[in-house]
């Protein structure tokens, strides 16, 4: 719940001379989402918050440039500041606003106000029964971005967000996972009980290890590997050493100065085996599952753990806004030898550059890569 404490004067002077100002022009979906992830990068430099609004006008307009959907923005876009802007946030009829340039906590204060004035020059144009059919949403960036629900956008065009002109190639690129996924399951088949076998006789515990993973705009779901580990570990030696690796202070450095990612020197937990299958990357295979799913895809980023994402500095958490995957850009570009920015850096890289064509360099690197071991442990 947020708090109701009086803004600062500002912001109520700013929304009064608004009134009776021509509206700002209302933003389409793509305009506005640029507009979007302009001030979250701008957030995450200078520390400010700033305030999203959801309208959902749903129930009274079928589409977002519709007459009544039309006046309903205009009446809102009169209400906002010249810092401020307001825009469609999709194919349907959902007006967002963006409030920019709050410091301090301001941003949470203010949300009261904005809930107020937007609520009242709505109710004043429309029916009861229409005015209760619409729903207000308020994310404080960086506060309520992650737990959301549904959450807003993470700053980067998501490929279920595509532009038109890329559904096509969005829907091709699920096809592809599950056939690659399907194609590989029964390939590797041999391989699949081989390792199980191994897994089974020579460690107490299941085959599979199972853990709670973090997906596309922080959706949780069950995440697969052979088991490389002793059965019924104590985890906290991986997340002592995540928080400093997402710190920035590189808990594994080598001669050459480089970090280790997501792995630890000299594991106690590894099974002998589980050393072996993890450096040769077997242990992934289970992962086809998790794609053919739709959990995850065949190239993407790889999925944290949910501590992990609780160390995440702002800026980080919009690798979250692609379905995470098998392989990605850092698994060909260095593997495990990357530091932790700059494996952020390699997954924000692929989100603004996605293609198929990306896609299938990357898939076609990644055997190079396993059998080279490099990075591997």
């Amino acid at each position: 719940m947020l708090k109701t404490t009086p803004p600062k004067p500002g912001l109520e002077s700013a929304l009064r001379a608004r009134r009776g100002a021509v509206p700002k022009p209302v933003l389409d979906a793509v305009m506005f989402g640029r507009s979007l992830d302009l001030e979250q990068r701008r957030a995450e430099r200078s520390g400010r918050e700033f305030v999203l609004v959801d309208i959902d006008l749903r129930s009274l307009s079928k589409r977002p440039n519709s007459p009544r959907a039309d006046a309903l923005a205009s009446i809102v876009a009169g209400l906002i500041r010249e810092t401020d802007s307001a825009g469609w946030r999709g194919a349907d009829p959902i007006l967002g606003v963006l409030f920019t340039e709050f410091g301090g906590r301001e941003a949470e204060a203010a949300v009261p106000i904005l809930r107020n004035r937007i609520a009242s020059a709505l109710a004043a144009t429309l029916s009861h029964e229409e005015f209760t059919k619409i729903t207000l949403s308020f994310y404080v960036f960086p506060k309520d971005w992650d737990t959301a629900s549904p959450p807003p956008s993470a700053g980067l065009p998501s490929q279920a967000e595509a532009e038109p002109r890329q559904h096509a190639a969005v829907l091709l690129k699920r096809a592809l996972d599950i056939v690659g996924s399907l194609w590989a399951l029964i390939l590797l088949s041999p391989v699949f009980v081989a390792v199980g076998v191994l897994v089974k006789v020579t460690s107490r515990g299941p085959v599979l290890f199972r853990q709670e993973r973090v997906g596309q705009f922080g959706r949780r779901f069950t995440f697969l590997k052979f088991r490389s580990m002793h059965y019924a570990n104590d985890d906290s030696h991986h997340k002592n050493y995540m928080e400093q690796y997402i710190d920035g202070k590189s808990p594994n450095e080598d001669a050459a100065g480089q970090t280790v990612v997501y792995k630890i020197n000299n594991d106690p937990r590894l099974t002998p085996i589980g050393r072996l299958i993890r450096r040769s990357s077997l242990d992934e295979l289970p992962q086809l599952l998790n794609v053919l799913k739709g959990d995850m895809s065949l190239v993407g980023p790889r999925p944290p753990i949910p501590y992990e994402t609780s160390c995440y500095r702002p800026w980080h958490r919009r690798r979250l806004a692609v379905k995470p995957g098998i392989t990605g850009l850092w698994q060909v570009t260095g593997r495990s030898r990357v530091k932790f920015d700059d494996m952020v850096r390699l997954d924000l890289q692929y989100a603004r550059t996605w293609s198929l064509w990306l896609d299938a360099k990357v898939l076609l690197k990644t055997p190079r890569a396993v059998l080279s071991g490099d990075g591997a442990l």
